[in-house]
C-alpha cells in the first residue's frame, strides 16, 4: 500500500464517487477540474474514488478535510449541501451518501489515532445514478459553484 503524508496545516480536498455511475462520480469530476487550477500551497487534492477506507493513509498532518460526494437528500438535481460528519449518521432510513459509512468509519479511526481534523462534506444531489460516464447537465453545470463552495471552506 502507498502512504502519502500531508504537510502539517494542509487542507485536503477529496473527491469521492464512481466515475462509471454518472452523477455518482461528481466528487471525482470536481477534483479533476480543480487540478487544472492554480491553488494555494496549503491545498492538496485527492481522488479517492470509492476507496473511502484508504483515506486514513492520507490524513496525517491534515488540518482541514473537505469531502465532495454525491448525496441523495431529495432536493432538485445539482443542489449543493454542506454538512459535518455527524450530520450523516443514519437516522433509520439508511445512508444518504453511498460512501458515508466508510467515510464515517475512517474519520472515527482518525479520531482514535488522536488526529483532530476539521471536516466538511460538500454533497451534490444527483439526477442520474446509472451506468455511464457523463454527468447530467444539471449536475455538470454546478461544477463551478461546487468549486467555489469548496474553496470558500479551504
Amino acid at each position: 500500500m502507498f502512504y502519502k503524508m500531508a504537510m502539517p496545516g494542509k487542507t485536503l480536498i477529496v473527491g469521492m464517487g464512481n466515475l462509471i455511475y454518472r452523477d455518482e462520480g461528481i466528487g471525482v469530476h470536481v477534483v479533476q477540474e480543480m487540478r487544472k487550477m492554480k491553488l494555494p500551497g496549503h491545498i492538496e487534492l485527492l481522488d479517492i474514488g470509492t476507496s473511502t477506507m484508504d483515506l486514513i493513509s492520507y490524513l496525517d498532518g491534515v488540518e482541514k478535510l473537505i469531502v465532495i460526494d454525491a448525496m441523495k437528500a431529495g432536493r432538485d438535481p445539482g443542489t449543493i449541501y454542506k454538512c459535518k460528519p455527524e450530520d450523516l449518521m443514519p437516522k433509520g432510513e439508511g445512508p444518504i451518501s453511498l460512501h458515508e459509512i466508510g467515510l464515517l468509519e475512517t474519520l472515527n479511526m482518525a479520531k482514535k489515532m488522536e488526529m483532530e481534523i476539521n471536516t466538511v462534506i460538500i454533497g451534490v444531489e444527483p439526477k442520474v445514478v446509472d451506468w455511464g460516464m457523463e454527468l447530467s447537465g444539471e449536475v455538470k453545470s454546478k461544477i463551478p459553484t461546487i468549486i467555489e463552495a469548496v474553496l470558500k471552506e479551504s
